[in-house]
């Protein structure tokens, strides 16, 4: 048995300039923990897999393609491949996201 904590998971330097921390990852999927401030946002961007949100905590807004939804905690959003998308925390409180792609992405995700 692997446990890994959050906590101890290192800080990820991406390009969204937001706490991000690769949890799992190996050939079939990929498992990220997102924490967005308020005020903070994902970029627009496109991911070559099929991609699920589920909201630990907050209650961000998810955008994808032209629809957009503020989303409570114990939710999963659905966002399919090659579909511009991203998150953002336009409210008071600190919002926790787990971001699972299936399969792992072999090409880049494409920013907007």
């Amino acid at each position: 048995m692997k446990i890994i904590k959050v906590s101890e998971t290192s800080i990820k330097d991406t390009p969204h300039k937001v706490d991000t921390r690769l949890l799992y990852d190996n050939d079939n999927a990929q498992a990220v923990h997102i924490t967005l401030q308020p005020g903070e946002t994902l970029k627009r961007h496109i991911t070559p897999v099929d991609v699920f949100f589920y909201i630990l905590e907050g209650s961000p807004t998810v955008h994808i393609g032209d629809k957009e939804q503020m989303v409570e905690v114990d939710s999963l959003v659905e966002s399919p491949k090659d579909i511009v998308h991203h998150i953002s925390n336009n409210s008071t409180q600190v919002a926790r996201i787990l971001v699972v792609k299936a399969p792992k992405p072999v090409g880049m995700t494409r920013l907007l």
